[in-house]
Order: structure tokens, then C-alpha cells, then sequence
């Protein structure tokens, strides 16, 4: 099967600056960055970022107050000496438990 030749001519030529050989003394990253600025100018498309995904990024205090530190160092010290015991009938029930609460929200 032959695929023909673009008919849009500035289409070739993003094409070929992207596939350029990296400069003798220039690292992956210079190259794949200035690729990268290269594809966004051409394409032309404006992209924003929400307020809410905005939020998501930036890490709350609270988060931090979350974990409990003392029980982490426990268990992984077990883990460790190989006390640990899996207990399987707690993880099946959690894993049924969640499910049963992710089809109640996909059908309510």
C-alpha cells in the first residue's frame, strides 16, 4: 500500500525540523525540548489549564497530616522481619466493599 505525500506543505516541513539529528555536543533533552517548542508554535493550538486542575497540582498541608508515620514505620518493620501476616478475608472484603461502592455511584 502506498501512502501518497502530504498535500500541505508546512506539514513536511514540521515534519522534517522534528526529525533532525541531535548537534555534536548537544544532550537529548536541549534537543527534545526545542523539538517540543518547535511542534507547539506550528500547531497553533491554545491550551488552558482549569482552576480546579490548578488546585490538584499544588500539595495541601492537610495531606500531610494523613499518614500516620508511627503505623508506616510498624508495618514496614514487620515487613521487613518477616512477621507481617497478609490477611486475605480483610482484603477480599475491602475489595468487595469498594466495588459495591463504585457501582453505587455509577448507577444513583
Amino acid at each position: 500500500m502506498k501512502i501518497p505525500a502530504p498535500s500541505d506543505p508546512s506539514s513536511s516541513t514540521s515534519v522534517a525540523k522534528s526529525t533532525n539529528a541531535p548537534k555534536p555536543g548537544q544532550g537529548a533533552p536541549a534537543t527534545a525540548s526545542s523539538t517540543a517548542a518547535q511542534s507547539t508554535r506550528s500547531a497553533g493550538v491554545a491550551v488552558t489549564v482549569s482552576t480546579l486542575a490548578r488546585a490538584l497540582e499544588k500539595p495541601e498541608a492537610t495531606q500531610a497530616s494523613d499518614i500516620d508515620t508511627v503505623k508506616v514505620a510498624t508495618v514496614k518493620a514487620a515487613i521487613q522481619d518477616g512477621t507481617y501476616v497478609v490477611n486475605p478475608e480483610a482484603i477480599a472484603d475491602k475489595l468487595l466493599s469498594n466495588a459495591q461502592e463504585m457501582l453505587n455511584r455509577t448507577t444513583g
